[in-house]
């Protein structure tokens, strides 16, 4: 069996998730990619749909290294607006599906000796903008956060890390109408850096992450967002 390494990378199909995917190829991973298509397609928000496509991935590659979860539900509500339906599929996706599959793939890195774990956050959740709509969102991904946080004392002994990647903004060039008139401005003037972040940023973080160069670094939360949250 092939000594390369395995990465799993939720989200893949997605602008940042694609970046991820070619960073780690670079690196030399063999990277699978779980999305909604594909060869290991997954509604993330149903808990036996995370379990299966997680058990398929071990069955076909006998192991797993890496596991990346850059999969996202933007829900958008309000306090008003929230309900639990809505907030359910936030949590299910974005904190809920990460666990599943950790349940799933961390035998596998504990037998070895060896695995990475990174959880792809937001940099909202230090700095939130004044958006009374990302009430789910950046509720969920301060959850994840936290679950990086007690994974990473639970699973260091095995050695394995677990950290968080939180970006700033990434406009997505293919909805660059979606973004409100004046954006670039009203962003450069938070950030120290004075450009516009690409998700080769992002990438960059989660495969350093990924390498032998960070086994030192655990339960912490990286913040590629061009200096915009001082931590």
């Amino acid at each position: 069996m092939s000594d390369e390494r395995v990465a799993v990378v939720t989200g893949g199909a997605g602008l940042i998730g694609r970046a991820i995917v070619e960073s780690l190829e670079a690196t030399g991973h063999k990277v699978v990619v779980i999305d909604q298509t594909g060869p290991f397609a997954a509604d993330l928000a149903d808990e036996a749909a995370v379990r299966r496509v997680a058990r398929e991935v071990l069955e076909t590659y006998g192991r797993c290294d890496v596991l990346v979860h850059a999969a996202a539900a933007f829900d958008r509500a309000g306090l008003a607006d929230l309900d639990h339906a809505l907030f359910a599929h936030a949590m299910g996706v974005n904190v809920e599906a990460a666990l599943w599959l950790c349940q799933e793939l961390i035998p596998r890195m504990a037998a070895r000796g060896f695995g990475r774990i990174v959880f792809i956050t937001s940099d909202t959740v230090f700095s939130p903008p004044p958006v009374a709509e990302l009430l789910p969102y950046m509720m969920t991904k301060m959850a994840l956060m936290g679950a990086a946080r007690s994974l990473s004392r639970a699973l260091g002994p095995d050695g394995i890390t677990v950290n968080c990647v939180a970006p700033g903004l990434t406009p997505n060039p293919d909805h660059a109408d979606a973004m409100p008139p004046g954006w670039e401005t009203n962003v450069l003037a938070r950030q120290s850096l004075q450009r516009i972040l690409g998700p080769q940023d992002v990438a960059a973080a989660v495969a350093f992450l990924a390498g032998d160069g960070a086994e030192a670094l655990s339960g912490q939360t990286l913040c590629p967002d061009g200096g915009m949250v001082f931590r």
